[in-house]
């Protein structure tokens, strides 16, 4: 293996991962690409994902995993093509038996193997197998039938197989593979500056258009905390997770691979997010932390929604408690998340180039409104969205919602009453204004004062 670098800066590459036990390893396979400066997106066959989920690619790539080939994306491009125009080399590891005969055959049954068909782009296989499969004289034959097709084939190696026997059939080392697609780009001209997905979807005028969060990882808080009392009683909010979900809706609508953190709803979970059940504030604190770690955060955009319980029972009963002596509950105030993350994202690590994520919360407040800019300054995050639930219309279960968007640059933007959806839109586009500013070094036009948890 050649000494490692920056050799791929810039570089947009499709990591294609096919069905086999092997396919763990192409989780740190993309690590060692983006470690090189590659943009990589990921393909997968129907039988990898049964291997590895698409959660853990779509968070480590930032980018939405194509796994069906009949999948459209946000902007109606077709999801495999658009990959075959848009990368500039192809990496299939590992490739499977199956596969390899599907591709001699020019058979797009995948979302691979069309993408392999629909590009002129240098494409490196990496093949791994049971040794006898791999010896078999079919096999070979779609090996040097893609060797014809101008395909590098990176060899398997001998060593212990899946099946507890020992041959040639285990995927190359992933230093080889990296290797191996440097040496493909090679002779290729220097690419431009990576641009964001964002900003070359953007409508006229810069005005953020469908589709122009493509390619960005958008995580979202929703629902309410239940801190339980004991296994039955739990103290809890109003919230339905309504709001939330609006925003998640509308940001897959416009390209985003969306991660939902959920607590407590009265709503169903769009089924195109990755859902991860809080039921609990340390549940959801958990859950953020994992998104989070030292190296820097997985995610473009986050938008804290949820509203966590401020306060939670400081000793739970793991019995019924019985009704007949009453009940005294002493109380401990839970962890300010929408602060504590807004610090790890701070403090994190990023890689070269990489923008620091916009950060969002939500604050629910009665009578006044007057505290939520300094929850904005208080809790570091770029925008703040704050209502009065005690308004009608705007309050927790309801199909609407009045807010005023608090930000850092900019007054206070008082909207009217909207539905949930429209407002998730506004603060959407309001987003994508920041994204595309982070990009080209500008300053945004926004507004004043930060976040406390709490939505509806």
């Amino acid at each position: 293996m050649t000494e490692s670098g920056e050799r791929l800066a810039n570089r947009r590459i499709a990591l294609g991962i096919t069905g086999s036990i092997a396919a763990y390893k192409a989780v740190e396979l993309l690590r060692l690409l983006q470690g090189e400066g590659a943009d990589v997106r990921v393909l997968m066959t129907p039988s990898a994902v049964e291997f590895v989920g698409t959660l853990t690619l779509e968070t480590l790539s930032y980018h939405p995993v194509d796994a069906d080939v009949l999948a459209l994306q946000a902007d109606g491009r077709i999801g495999h093509v658009a990959a075959a125009h848009d990368v500039e080399a192809i990496v299939v590891a590992p490739a499977t038996a199956h596969w390899m005969a599907a591709m001699a055959a020019g058979l797009a049954g995948d979302t691979i193997t069309a993408a392999c068909l629909a590009t002129s782009v240098p494409v490196v296989v990496a093949p791994a197998m049971d040794g006898g499969m791999y010896a078999h004289p079919a096999t070979q034959a779609n090996v040097a039938r893609l060797r014809e097709f101008g395909y590098r084939i990176v060899e398997p190696e001998s060593g212990v197989l899946a099946s507890g026997m020992t041959g040639l059939g285990r995927l190359a080392d992933l230093g080889h593979i990296v290797d191996a697609t440097v040496d493909a780009l090679s002779g290729a001209p220097a690419p431009l500056p990576a641009e964001a997905p964002l900003s070359r979807s953007r409508g006229t005028a810069g005005t953020p258009s469908r589709g122009d969060l493509a390619g960005l990882h958008v995580v979202v808080t929703a629902g309410g905390t239940a801190e339980p009392i004991d296994p039955v009683r739990f103290v809890g909010n109003r919230s339905t997770g309504k709001m939330g979900i609006a925003v998640a809706e509308a940001a897959l609508d416009r390209g985003a691979a969306v991660t939902l953190i959920l607590g407590n709803t009265s709503v169903e979970a769009p089924a195109r997010a990755h859902v991860a059940r809080a039921e609990t504030a340390a549940e959801m604190q958990a859950a953020l932390r994992a998104l989070t770690p030292a190296e820097g955060p997985r995610f473009d955009v986050l938008v804290m929604a949820a509203a966590v319980a401020d306060f939670r029972p400081r000793s739970v009963s793991d019995q019924k408690l019985g009704r007949s002596d009453g009940l005294t509950l002493e109380m401990d105030s839970t962890p300010d998340l929408l602060a504590e993350t807004a610090e790890r994202v701070r403090t994190g690590g990023r890689g070269s180039g990489a923008r620091r994520p916009i950060l969002v919360g939500f604050a629910a407040e009665t009578g006044t409104l007057e505290r939520a800019a300094e929850k904005l300054r208080s809790k570091g995050v770029d925008l703040l969205v704050a209502n009065d639930v005690a308004e009608p219309g705007s309050g927790f279960g309801t199909d609407t919602n009045k807010v005023t968007i608090y930000s850092t640059e900019a007054p206070p933007e008082e909207l009217p009453l909207l539905s949930k959806r429209e407002v998730a839109e506004l603060l959407l586009d309001r987003i994508v204004v920041r994204l595309v500013a982070a990009v080209s070094g500008e300053t945004t036009e926004a507004a004043a004062p930060e976040p406390t948890e709490g939505s509806q």
